[in-house]
């Protein structure tokens, strides 16, 4: 039987990235996404439903995404699905499903936001590592992360 596990979403940061490195060295970038859903009741009425999610982006990516995104900027992450269990201190089961970012492109262009060096940020490509997970993780392994680009001069 075959398997996929893939996300291909459109959203807005709901906060700035937060970049944190692990024991080996690799860093990970962890930022939150708003993506929007846009439809007619049965009534006719036009609804709208957001549905808020926790995105990590690993090595490069990760320090890319970092460096140029900021809360509000319009993004397209493409990526996996990963859960995760872990228990709290006081000894209660918590669990999450987070999205793994492999491609992230910019889809604003950010302008407002002013860079040292005057310059766009060049196409990045992510790294290889392993995503433990957002605690201490006691249910499945992420796996590795697949490498991943980013473009702020998306044409739209």
């Amino acid at each position: 039987m075959a398997n996929l596990n893939k996300v291909m979403l459109i959203g807005r940061l709901t906060r700035d990235p937060e970049l944190k490195y692990i024991p080996s060295g690799a860093g990970v970038a962890e930022f939150g996404l708003a993506v929007n859903r846009y439809y007619n009741s049965a009534n006719g009425e036009k609804k709208e439903d957001t549905c808020f999610l926790d995105v990590s982006a690993w090595g490069k990516l990760g320090e890319t995404v970092n460096s140029y995104l900021r809360k509000g900027r319009q993004v397209y992450v493409e990526g996996h699905l990963t859960y995760n269990e872990w228990q709290t201190q006081d000894g209660q089961k918590r669990s999450r499903i987070r999205v793994v970012a492999e491609t992230v492109q910019f889809l604003d262009s950010g302008r407002s936001e002013s860079r040292a060096d005057g310059g766009r940020p060049e196409q990045a490509t992510g790294g290889q590592a392993r995503a433990p997970g957002p605690g201490p993780a006691t249910g499945a392994d992420a796996g590795p992360a697949q490498g991943g680009t980013v473009d702020e001069e998306c044409p739209f």
